[in-house]
């Protein structure tokens, strides 16, 4: 019996002509580079199966392939073909890079709604997946039938490779949204712990009909944002009137850097033509309710109030620098001013924050790997959902005065991963850390390196609806 298998194992490597040889060469050095560069050797158990497919030839995977049937054939054929096209797309989109769609303007003049980028998954080393049974072309949900793209078990350690280099100051970072890890399934945005802060948990909870099914989601597989760096690990971070700093020392605003700006025109009102032509897109066209009660504030702040007590038309509306030196350079408006940002913003931390508001905001300490924070009721408002969820100390809580980790009380916790603070350039219309807080490296995805295309969702595909002038484009221009 041993000799027959030998015997028969033999013949099927010798009838294997020498170009099959060669590629199975090629893909056996790919294949053990790839785990040299996991780094867990186990993984090389799989090469025997690589062998059977190659050489031997046991495990019949084209079996159809001598099916009688031609209809059996033609089917398994196009299956065979999707099967290796989507594990191809599996680990290109897991281990080089992705593309992601722009839903959001947080970013503007940055990068616009409807820009198609490409996500470089090894410029900070590509994550190993945590949630690794799932469909690769979507991130959470099946569309139309809305259920989940993957399978919750099994669950591997975060892991990642060996990158090209780290997170840097002033990088355009995809990440995993950390505030994303509770979801009700009918209302995603405001997230489920803003809902929390305005409705109750009791009522998210007890009200599936208005909020949906309450769910967890793994890390890699909750919706992905797009946000600025621009606070490292170990870093303190302060923003006062809207300009960052960073251990006491201001950071350069970027090129694009935009703030809510009222403005007023002298007479008539702004046309399509007059918002095109300053670069507003039609979401961010607010034109504001003037009562009679608001003119006596209106004239105070320098706007026009006519004789008869009419009011021209007064606008919001995000702008860059540049932007407003050009309203105000125009002899047809009357006034620009800054918004003031508003109080109780619900920002993070709650109970820390109450004070602050988006353009004054802080000072507060960005968790780095190994550092240690000596815990007292204060530290744990702001760092107690950071070592309870995003550390894995579950059971972590505060009791009378105490924090307590595994049932015993702890004075000094030295955190496992680096964390970020990430910011959009459209400082007032931008859901960032100031709002959920720190980005834990493992939510790291990777870096946008290019804008593949582009549409523009404010007009037809043949007037103007691809933006090619942003084809190929560099993803992250204010990068300094």
């Amino acid at each position: 019996m041993a000799s027959d298998f030998v015997s028969d194992f033999r013949r099927r490597v010798a009838e294997n002509k020498k170009s099959r040889w060669i590629r199975f060469g090629i893909v056996s050095l790919i294949f053990f580079l790839w785990v040299a560069w996991l780094g867990s050797w186990w993984v090389a158990i799989f090469w025997f199966l690589l062998f059977d497919i190659y050489i031997t030839g046991y495990i019949p995977f084209t079996w159809w392939k001598k099916s009688k049937n031609a209809a059996v054939r033609g089917v398994m054929s196009w299956v065979d073909a999707i099967v290796y096209a989507l594990i191809l797309v599996y680990f290109v989109f897991t281990f080089v890079g992705q593309n992601y769609q722009i839903p959001s303007s947080s970013l503007e003049k940055s990068l616009l709604v409807g820009d198609y980028l490409w996500v470089n998954k090894m410029a900070y080393g590509p994550r190993v997946p945590i949630t690794p049974v799932h469909f690769p072309l979507v991130q959470n949900t099946f569309p139309i039938i809305n259920t989940k793209s993957y399978l919750e078990t099994p669950q591997w350690k975060y892991h990642r490779l060996a990158g090209l280099g780290k997170v840097e100051r002033n990088d355009i970072v995809v990440f995993n949204f950390p505030a994303g890890d509770t979801v009700a399934l009918k209302v995603q945005n405001p997230d489920y712990y803003t809902l929390v802060k305005m409705y109750g948990k009791n009522a998210i909870h007890n009200n599936p009909q208005t909020f949906g099914e309450v769910i967890y989601r793994p890390v890699d597989r909750r919706e992905n944002y797009v946000k600025r760096a621009v606070g490292l690990p170990g870093e303190r971070l302060k923003i006062v009137d809207g300009v960052i700093y960073i251990n006491g020392e201001a950071l350069e605003q970027p090129e694009n850097v935009q703030f809510n700006y009222y403005f007023q025109l002298r007479q008539g009102r702004m046309g399509e033509a007059d918002w095109d032509e300053l670069g507003i897109s039609a979401d961010d066209r607010h034109e504001v309710p003037v009562s009679p009660q608001d003119i006596p504030g209106l004239k105070s702040l320098g706007f026009v109030v006519n004789e008869d007590g009419s009011v021209p038309a007064v606008y919001v509306a995000p702008l860059t620098p540049a932007m407003v030196k050009a309203l105000e350079s125009n002899p047809a408006v009357a006034k620009v001013m800054k918004m003031p940002a508003p109080q109780g913003d619900m920002l993070y931390p709650d109970g820390v924050a109450d004070s602050w508001t988006r353009a004054d905001y802080g000072e507060i300490w960005i968790p780095a790997k190994g550092s240690k924070l000596r815990l007292s009721p204060q530290a744990w408002k702001i760092y107690g959902r950071v070592i309870r969820d995003y550390e894995g100390n579950h059971d972590a809580e505060l009791k009378d005065g105490v924090v307590y980790i595994g049932g015993k009380p702890v004075d000094v916790y030295t955190f496992k991963m680096d964390y970020y603070f990430m910011m959009g350039d459209n400082r007032d219309n931008s859901l960032d850390s100031r709002y959920w807080g720190f980005v834990p490296e493992d939510h790291i995805v990777g870096r946008p390196e290019k804008v593949l295309i582009s549409f523009d969702k404010d007009r037809s595909l043949f007037n103007g609806g691809i933006r090619w002038n942003r084809v190929f484009r560099d993803a992250n221009p204010d990068k300094k």
